[in-house]
């Protein structure tokens, strides 16, 4: 099952703050393993909302464009990993190895990807969405 796991974003992380050193050598070893033991497919750190834009899209009109920064920081994403696990169980073992050496209330949130399977899609279709993926 592949999941992303989605790093809330915190006040500091929106400030533009960065992860202490020991944060990011803690993020380091945990990722090292992701990747030994095949379960890291992605991953990367985000730039806070002031540097970001939102495309709202309405019913009643063209879409809007909006430029951050924005409101509620604990709705907004700081980072992601997207990861390849045998089940959710798995995937909450590896997210709870997260490290939070800068002791701050943080947040991780996992989401199971929408695979092909949950469609009733025609050979074709199938077909077509792998060709757009390679």
């Amino acid at each position: 099952m592949k999941v992303m796991v989605i790093v809330k974003a915190t006040e500091k992380s929106e400030n533009g703050g960065m992860p202490s050193e020991d944060l990011l050598n803690e993020m380091g070893k945990v990722t090292e393993e992701l990747v030994s033991a095949g379960i890291m497919l992605d991953g990367d750190g985000l730039r806070p909302s002031s540097k970001g834009t939102r495309v709202d899209f309405s019913p009643d009109g063209p879409p809007t464009v909006t430029d951050g920064p924005f409101a509620e920081t604990k709705e907004l994403v700081a980072g992601y990993w997207v990861w390849q696990v045998k089940d959710r169980d798995e995937a909450i073992e590896w997210a709870r190895r997260i490290p939070n050496t800068d002791n701050e209330h943080g947040v991780v949130e996992i989401r199971e990807f929408v695979t092909a399977e949950d469609f009733d899609l025609s050979p074709d279709q199938e077909r077509k969405i792998d060709e757009l993926r390679n």
